[in-house]
């Protein structure tokens, strides 16, 4: 498998220098179903990133800013905002799967939270591809299902999604970027 090596004319070693690898994600006739992807490193997650995300997308929810009012509530703290937290989860998956592979994203679904991730956490995530098929519609590209879990640093899951994504095959893209046909 070449995973990583670019597909464009810097990829073979050539008088001028060195060969040039890439990195990319994987292809859709890469991704393999009922696999455990796990991204590493994890990201512990800080006060800042809470602060300054929840500012950014505008969400006044005390729940994210305002420590004294956190404590008297359930968890007795602020939670990390659960945007950032799905946010962060595709972000981690995005190098070993979808970097430079991907078309679109088509959607998430079936997103939740069963249990909060605090400051100071580290938010691990894993990703199962849990069904794909070639577009009918679209030749050399595929629709991928994924189930993204995110996991603090004791396992807790503290978030659930699943993912649409509109893949470029190998060869398409490889075609795509050279405007050649490489199959005859």
């Amino acid at each position: 498998m070449t995973h990583g090596v670019s597909a464009g004319p810097a990829a073979g070693k050539d008088d001028a220098g060195p060969r040039v690898i890439e990195q990319r994600g994987l292809y859709f006739d890469e991704l393999e179903e009922d696999v455990i992807y796990a991204h590493r490193p994890g990201r512990t997650v800080t006060e800042t990133d809470n602060v300054l995300f929840t500012t950014l997308t505008m969400n006044t929810q005390a729940l994210h800013l305002d420590a004294a009012w956190s404590a008297g509530q359930p968890f007795g703290q602020r939670l990390m905002n659960s945007m950032f937290t799905l946010a962060t989860m595709v972000g981690q998956s995005v190098t070993q799967l979808t970097q430079g592979t991907i078309i679109a994203q088509l959607g998430l679904t079936d997103v939740s939270f069963p249990n909060p991730l605090f400051h100071g956490d580290t938010l691990y995530t894993e990703t199962v591809v849990t069904g794909k098929r070639l577009s009918a519609s679209r030749p050399g590209q595929g629709i991928v299902t994924m189930e993204l879990t995110g996991r603090n640093q004791d396992g807790t899951v503290v978030a659930r999604a699943t993912r649409n994504c509109l893949m470029w095959t190998r060869e398409a893209h490889r075609e795509a970027h050279t405007g050649q046909n490489t199959g005859e």
